[in-house]
């Protein structure tokens, strides 16, 4: 609560100062933007992508060898050692071996590693598409709060005026002083909706600075018009499903168990390894040896294990492609419902636009012209006007309203 109040003292300050030190005006794109460069959680995917690129880098690097170092058949009479004699085969042993691993085994262990990045990058572009949803929400329900902050300061001064009217002819008997009264209640009113809506403009920009990583004031744009997606709806309809972020790092997920089914089954294939051995002798000539070493994964107690993982890891892709399934389903399913009340709310806008509002304004100028030629009461004007003032509103939310689902059908069609 005490940070709201300070971003409504701050925005009091910011339009007081605003001839003197302009602050900077940000578009919908330039706080996307802004969100992308400094959004924390959105840089935790850059290292981890540099991460999967630095284990991928030495996914080819074999084991380190083996050196051993041995007393081969020392006696226990350490008097034979000086001995050169056939019983004496006691020796210094240095013994180096190397494991050399199946190039297939490294190569599929490479692509699993490389296949992540993909999924990580998905990630981080929903990610981003959430995020610019939260960020578009604030940003209209700014842009409708300061529309109908004008609207109240508009109504405001033309009730100031009928009240001053009123007044000048009630000297005259020509108004009622309870109507007087009740429309400098109206007044008051007044100020607690400009109240209402400056807190709103408040919370929403304590909203976008967080989404920005910042801590500044700034202007938005006071002329917004929604986006006429009308001739996109089929397009967009059959194969918006299928580019979401989302869905795509799903089928980059299906793609990386394959890649790790791959691996797994290259525990079927033998791995090599050699041993040199040279031995320092001390009752008989040095001798050395050379051996060579073969793995045999196909022995039934050994290929239990990569067997029973490659199955296992088909099950789950099973499971995985009827999940990317669903998920096609339902994306399919929200957006056409995101599609079809944002023609319904553009109609209501329209509705606004063309009859109910003018309709109301005609109320309003014949009552003002009647009150004006003393033949109307102030009364009747009041309520015309309070009556204009509401559908301004209502027109006003229904102007949010269209941005709010505007911006959720971005969201579910992936619209950057």
């Amino acid at each position: 609560m005490k940070r709201i109040l300070i971003y409504v003292l701050l925005l009091r300050l910011m339009e007081n100062a605003a001839e003197a030190q302009p602050l900077p005006r940000l578009g919908v794109q330039d706080v996307l933007a802004a969100l992308d460069r400094n959004y924390p959680s959105l840089q935790i995917y850059d290292s981890k992508i540099a991460a999967l690129r630095s284990m991928a880098g030495g996914a080819k690097a074999w084991m380190p060898p083996t050196v051993a170092f041995a007393l081969d058949r020392f006696p226990y009479r350490v008097s034979m050692l000086k001995e050169k004699i056939p019983d004496n085969q006691a020796g210094i042993m240095l013994s180096v071996q190397q494991m050399i691993p199946n190039p297939s085994r490294l190569n599929a262990r490479k692509n699993y590693l490389a296949s992540l990045e993909e999924v990580f990058r998905n990630d981080r572009e929903w990610q981003k598409n959430v995020l610019h949803l939260a960020a578009k929400l604030y940003y209209y329900r700014r842009y409708t709060a300061e529309k109908k902050i004008n609207i109240v300061r508009e109504y405001e001064d033309l009730l100031r005026m009928l009240i001053k009217t009123g007044k000048d002819k009630y000297k005259y008997n020509q108004a009622e002083l309870p109507v007087i009264f009740k429309a400098e209640a109206l007044l008051g009113e007044l100020a607690n909706m400009e109240t209402m809506f400056v807190s709103q403009v408040a919370e929403c920009n304590i909203g976008l600075n967080t989404l920005m990583n910042r801590d500044a004031g700034f202007l938005i744009d006071t002329l917004l018009l929604p986006q006429d997606y009308g001739a996109r709806y089929p397009a967009t309809l059959d194969s918006a499903a299928f580019q979401r972020s989302d869905i795509l790092a799903a089928e980059s997920r299906i793609r990386s168990m394959r890649f790790s089914q791959k691996t797994a089954a290259t525990g079927s294939k033998p791995e090599f390894g050699v041993q040199v051995t040279h031995g320092k002798m001390l009752g008989m000539p040095d001798q050395f040896s050379i051996m060579g070493m073969m793995t045999i994964p196909i022995a039934p107690w050994a290929s239990k294990m990569y067997r029973s993982d490659v199955r296992s890891m088909g099950f789950e892709i099973e499971a995985m492609q009827s999940e990317k399934s669903t998920m096609q389903l339902m994306a399919r399913q929200m957006i056409r419902e995101k599609a079809a009340m944002l023609l319904a709310e553009n109609r209501q806008l329209d509705n606004y636009d063309r009859n109910i509002l003018p309709a109301y304004r005609k109320n309003l100028d014949a009552s003002l012209l009647a009150w004006r030629q003393n033949t109307g009461s102030l009364f009747v004007l009041l309520d015309a006007w309070n009556m204009l003032l509401m559908k301004e509103l209502e027109r006003a939310e229904k102007l949010g309203q269209v941005f709010t689902m505007q911006s959720e059908f971005e969201y579910q069609s992936a619209i950057k």
